[in-house]
């Protein structure tokens, strides 16, 4: 048999390294980093340096890299590097783009690998960089994709959306969970407190007992001095009648009355940065041809569509989609042995933003898009080797790549047909 396509592809890393190159591991910290370097044979070619993270402290690793290099003769320096949080990205900003070649080792990797030498599992800061550039060595990395332009202000806008969504969220919990203790009425009159209306008396008035003297008439008038066509003489009343047999708690009622005052402050600042940054979102995915397109898919948004190129950056980098569904911790798994044949997985070893992002765009497409509903239908279904509803969700995302991916690649245009290819396919076997 021939070899498979990873070793095809670590046997193209390991040859990278030659007698003239000189690798150096890097163990990235939050202040202060550690290099040591090696040759192609594993030898170590000089004492392990520490530098700062710092304009200076970069000139003096690039320096003694320099030196040590020309010393040892090699022509060629490789630097590896473990990706500790975001710590690393000034390091690599700073070499990308010089002489030196610079590389990724996995850091569940470095954890399994540094027992290999001193069989003890400790960790240390002089440690960790032997065992980067042993993985280096041994072909075990991958070159870094860092977005550049369009993809890069995606990425953090995306970013900036998701960190503002998450506070958005923790404080529209606050606030429901203010009414619960103050006024758990409010709900049977209003909804969801997001409402204009709503809204409108949470800033004017509060609490059922400010309800109360507000009256039927003073209610209404509120929403009358804002032009709100939303809210009438019913609802008032009905509110008024929700506040008269209100069961709130009435105990330090000033204080709760800022607390909630507090509280809508943050939600409408969040609610205000969440439109500016959206507003950046679409302009720029307006600027990426291949969106128009994309959003043409039923059920398929814009936060769907950018959340994905800001994950993946440009999909012409990749040469099959396989590589995305890898790169989305989608890749199938299998853990068998002899006779025993176990239960296959996803890896989930890649970007978890990403995976979230396609299992959350997915679960409404299988609700609501007609050719994801035959495709789940019939996944689940088949007569063959049918697929539990989770693993035909799993499997619609890893379509939803690739369709992302011809769409991109080819410049086609989205299909319904090609979407449900596979059960064509297979139909004639079936009717066999």
């Amino acid at each position: 048999k021939g070899m498979s396509e990873m070793s095809v592809a670590q046997n193209e890393k390991i040859r990278q390294v030659t007698e003239t190159t000189m690798v150096i591991g890097v163990d990235i910290a939050s202040d202060t980093h550690w290099a040591r370097a090696f040759d192609w044979r594993g030898l170590e070619l000089s004492k392990a340096v520490k530098f700062e993270n710092s304009a200076e402290g970069f000139h003096y690793f690039l320096c003694w890299a320099s030196e040590l290099a020309a010393e040892q003769k090699k022509g060629r320096i490789m630097v590896g590097l473990e990706p500790t949080g975001h710590y690393w990205f000034t390091l690599a900003a700073y070499l990308q783009g010089g002489s030196m070649k610079m590389v990724l080792v996995n850091p569940y990797h470095v954890k399994r690998s540094k027992e290999l030498d001193d069989g003890h599992p400790s960790k240390s800061d002089k440690k960790d960089p032997k065992t980067i550039a042993k993985l280096v060595l041994e072909g075990r990395y991958v070159l870094p994709y860092i977005p550049q332009g369009l993809y890069a202000e995606l990425r953090v806008a995306m970013n900036c959306r998701w960190r503002v969504q998450k506070e958005l969220t923790s404080v529209q919990n606050q606030i429901q969970r203010w009414l619960k203790i103050y006024f758990p009425e409010h709900k049977t009159v209003f909804g969801e407190f997001e409402g204009i209306g709503s809204m409108a008396l949470l800033h004017a008035a509060p609490l059922p007992s400010d309800l109360v003297a507000l009256g039927v008439d003073g209610i209404n008038q509120i929403w009358r001095q804002m032009k709100l066509r939303c809210a009438g003489l019913k609802r008032a009343q009905r509110a008024f009648e929700a506040a008269q047999n209100s069961v709130g708690c009435t105990t330090g009622i000033e204080a709760a009355r800022m607390e909630l005052q507090i509280l809508l402050e943050d939600y409408d600042a969040k609610l205000q940065q969440y439109e500016r940054i959206m507003k950046v979102v679409e302009s720029l995915c307006r600027q990426i041809p291949e969106v128009e397109e994309l959003l043409k898919i039923k059920g398929i948004g814009l936060i769907t569509v950018a959340g994905i190129f800001a994950e993946v950056g440009d999909l012409r980098r990749f040469s099959f989609p396989r590589q995305l569904q890898k790169l989305a911790g989608l890749a199938i798994t299998e853990n068998s042995s002899g006779k025993h044949k176990g239960q296959t997985e996803i890896s989930r070893r890649g970007r978890a933003h990403l995976r979230a992002i396609l299992f959350r765009a997915v679960m409404p497409l299988v609700a609501r898009n007609e050719e994801c509903q035959k495709l789940h239908h019939y996944l689940t279904t088949r007569a063959e080797n049918p697929l539990k509803k989770m693993q035909s969700i799993i499997a619609i995302c890893c379509k939803l790549l690739r369709v992302f991916y011809a769409v991109a690649t080819k410049g086609c245009a989205y299909s319904a047909e090609k979407m449900l290819a596979d059960i064509r396919r297979n139909q004639p076997l079936k009717a066999a």
